[in-house]
C-alpha cells in the first residue's frame, strides 16, 4: 500500500483506571518518559468510581507536558467493559485513540509506533486494530509463543489486545457496532476457543476476539513489544505475577515497515496458530480439546503434535524455534504429524513429555521438584 493512500493520525492517549493508585502512577510514569512527534497530544485520565481519593489525585496532579491534560471522574461504577467501551468511543472524537489499563508499563517508542501503525492500517478492511503487546505466551496452553519472523516490524493475529491497544475511529465503529448488535449472545464458534467464549459478563474482550473471527479482520502486532504487563492484583486478578511480563522495545532508530495482511507470512488465528502452514494446524492441541477439528468440512487435513484417531501421512521433527517452523523447513521426525481427516485410525497415544522438554530447555528433575515443593509449600 502506498503511503498517500494512508491517513496520518494523530492519535489521543486514554489511560484507565480504578482502584490503584501506585499502579497508575507506574503507568503515567512511564509514559512520561516517552517520545512524541509534537506537543499537541491529548491525554485523558479516566477512573472508574472508587471512592479512593488517592488515585484522583495521583491522576490530578500527573504534569503532562505534550498537549492537553483530562481528568474524568465517572459518578457510578461502571466496571470493565462498560468503561472501555465508553472510553473507546474517545476514537469518534479525535480521530484514534490510543488505550492504556494501568497495570501496563509502555517503552519510550509507544506513540510513535502506534501513531505508524494506525497511520498504515487507516484504510485496510482487513485489521480491525492495533496491539502494543505481543504475546510471548499462549494463555490456553500455558505454553510459550513465538511468531514466525517475516522481516517486517509486525504480525497479525485474530485475537485482540486489551494489554495496550490503537484504534482508528473507523476500526473502533466496526467492532462497537458489531458488539452491540450481538452484547448477550452465546459466542462459542468453532474458530475462537472456548475459554474465550465462557469468559464472564464483565468481559469486553471476548467481543472483541469474536468480532475478528466472525469478520475475518486481525489485530496488527508489534514483532517488539510497546507494552509490559504487571498483572497487578485488582478486580479480575487476585495476585500479581509475571507470566505476563514481556521484553519491550528500548530504542526504535529509523522507519517502521508494516507488511498488509495479503502481504503478511506470519498470520496467526484466535488459536494462536499459524494460517499461513500448508493445511489448518493444532500445535497446541487446544482444537482437538474443543473438539473443533474437523468441523469445517473443508478441512482435509491438520497438523498436530497429539496422536489423533486419523491416519498419518507425514510427520516431522520438533527442533527449530518458534514451533511452526518445523514445519515450514519440514524437520525430520515424529513430534508432530500431518493427519488426514477423512481416514479414521486407531493411533496409540503416547505420553512423552515432548512439548514441555521442547518449550522449557535446561528443565530437569531437580528444578521440576524444586517447582512442586514451592508450589505445595513444603
Amino acid at each position: 500500500m502506498q503511503k498517500n493512500d494512508h491517513i496520518k493520525m494523530s492519535p489521543a492517549i486514554v489511560v484507565i483506571g480504578y482502584d490503584r493508585a501506585d499502579s497508575l502512577k507506574r503507568l503515567l510514569g512511564s509514559i512520561a518518559e516517552a517520545q512524541y512527534p509534537h506537543d499537541d497530544i491529548t491525554l485523558i485520565i479516566s477512573l472508574d468510581k472508587s471512592g479512593k481519593a488517592d488515585v484522583e489525585q495521583t491522576a490530578k496532579s500527573f504534569i503532562w507536558k505534550h498537549g492537553e491534560k483530562k481528568v474524568v471522574v465517572r459518578p457510578e461504577r461502571m466496571g470493565l467493559k462498560k468503561h472501555i467501551l465508553t472510553c473507546g468511543n474517545y476514537a469518534d472524537e479525535y480521530g484514534s485513540i490510543i488505550m492504556l489499563e494501568d497495570d501496563l508499563y509502555v517503552s519510550p517508542d509507544f506513540y510513535l509506533f502506534s501513531e505508524a501503525a494506525l497511520t498504515a492500517t487507516s484504510r485496510d478492511p482487513k485489521v480491525g486494530g492495533v496491539s502494543l503487546y505481543n504475546h510471548r505466551f499462549n494463555v490456553f496452553a500455558r505454553l510459550p509463543f513465538e511468531a514466525v519472523d517475516d522481516g517486517y516490524d509486525n504480525w497479525y493475529f485474530q485475537f485482540a489486545s486489551s494489554w495496550g491497544q490503537a484504534w482508528t475511529k473507523e476500526q473502533w465503529d466496526g467492532f462497537c457496532d458489531w458488539q452491540m448488535s450481538h452484547d448477550g449472545e452465546d459466542l462459542h464458534d468453532p474458530g475462537m476457543p472456548k475459554d474465550v467464549a465462557e469468559w464472564g459478563d464483565s468481559s469486553w474482550l471476548k467481543y472483541a476476539i469474536r468480532y475478528l473471527v466472525d469478520t475475518d479482520k486481525y489485530f496488527l502486532y508489534p514483532r517488539i513489544s510497546e507494552t509490559t504487563n504487571f498483572a497487578d492484583a485488582g478486580v479480575h486478578a487476585s495476585g500479581s505475577v509475571t507470566d505476563l511480563q514481556v521484553p519491550m522495545r528500548a530504542v526504535h532508530r529509523g522507519e517502521y515497515i508494516f507488511s498488509t495482511v495479503e502481504q503478511s507470512r506470519a498470520r496467526y488465528d484466535a488459536y494462536f496458530e499459524n494460517i499461513d502452514l500448508p493445511h489448518p494446524s493444532d500445535l497446541y492441541g487446544l482444537k482437538y480439546r474443543d473438539g473443533v477439528v474437523g468441523k469445517n468440512t473443508q478441512d482435509t487435513f491438520i497438523f498436530s503434535t497429539d496422536r489423533l484417531p486419523y491416519e498419518t501421512v507425514d510427520s516431522y521433527g520438533l527442533d527449530l524455534r518458534p514451533i511452526d517452523a518445523n514445519i515450514l523447513y519440514r524437520t525430520t521426525g515424529r513430534r508432530i504429524f500431518l493427519y488426514d481427516l477423512s481416514q479414521p485410525k486407531k493411533n496409540v497415544k503416547e505420553r512423552h513429555g515432548a512439548l514441555e522438554r521442547y518449550f522449557y530447555p535446561g528443565m530437569n528433575r531437580k528444578k521440576i521438584m524444586n517447582l512442586i515443593r514451592e508450589g505445595f509449600g513444603l
